[in-house]
């Protein structure tokens, strides 16, 4: 899908309370209780510069986290509704300092169907999670250029010399456009993985001589960012 950004995300448990049921109802035909489901949250990106060298601006946070809102969350980025596995009924840009992170509350029916699916949530199997969505602009800190319309002699991640010395390269993705789902997915949320993504609604079709000698045709896809762990951290404090 042209424009389509693919981020990793983890998992984490979280406690079901009355201000979540209320915002669950929202989302339901048949008004449900606390007893009735299962939550847990997602960590999905933030403003901090990635190992791609892309870095989220807050607006393009507080855009997206608008935008995720319902959406429906399931398997391998195969999109039907029997894929489906729980939705969205909330989200929040959690601020840690510097830090802003876009954080996405879940939900799934605690029933005999979804037995093993949140007994794999729990156990920590099911835990590496891709975010697709789109921005408008992909903007280099080199040369201002926005890589989403047309490309620049820039590559994200190398030193190119400025008035002040070297600088390197950071494409700051801006413009929350829009959100389509997050899938669990098998490949684990590691530097080498090879989930890809894009941006640009109309990516040229002819890369600048400098990006061509990098990886042939590489267009505009990027390798998937690394995940923010949160079990892990949990374990460790």
């Amino acid at each position: 899908m042209n424009g389509e950004i693919l981020k990793s995300a983890s998992v984490q448990s979280n406690e079901v309370s009355e201000k979540d049921i209320k915002l669950i109802n929202q989302y339901t035909m048949k008004e449900l209780k606390a007893e009735d489901v299962f939550t847990f949250k997602l960590a999905m990106c933030d403003n901090q510069v990635d190992r791609d060298f892309e870095q989220f601006t807050d607006n393009a946070l507080t855009g997206l986290a608008k935008l995720f809102k319902g959406k429906t969350v399931i398997s391998d980025h195969y999109r039907k509704s029997e894929n489906q596995c729980a939705r969205i009924y909330n989200t929040e840009v959690a601020e840690d300092g510097t830090v802003k992170r876009l954080v996405a509350y879940c939900y799934t029916l605690n029933n005999e169907k979804n037995k093993d699916f949140i007994s794999d949530v729990e156990a920590g199997i099911k835990k590496e999670v891709s975010v697709g969505c789109s921005v408008a602009k992909a903007i280099c800190s080199i040369c201002g250029t926005d890589n989403a319309l047309s490309y620049c002699s820039h590559y994200p991640g190398r030193e190119y010399a400025k008035e002040n010395g070297k600088e390197k390269c950071v494409f700051k993705l801006d413009g929350a456009k829009d959100a389509y789902e997050v899938s669990f997915v098998a490949v684990p949320a590691q530097k080498e993985a090879g989930v890809i993504k894009a941006y640009g609604e109309k990516p040229c079709t002819e890369l600048p001589k400098e990006n061509k000698s990098i990886e042939s045709g590489i267009g505009l896809t990027i390798k998937l960012m690394d995940a923010f762990n949160f079990i892990e951290n949990e374990k460790r404090n």
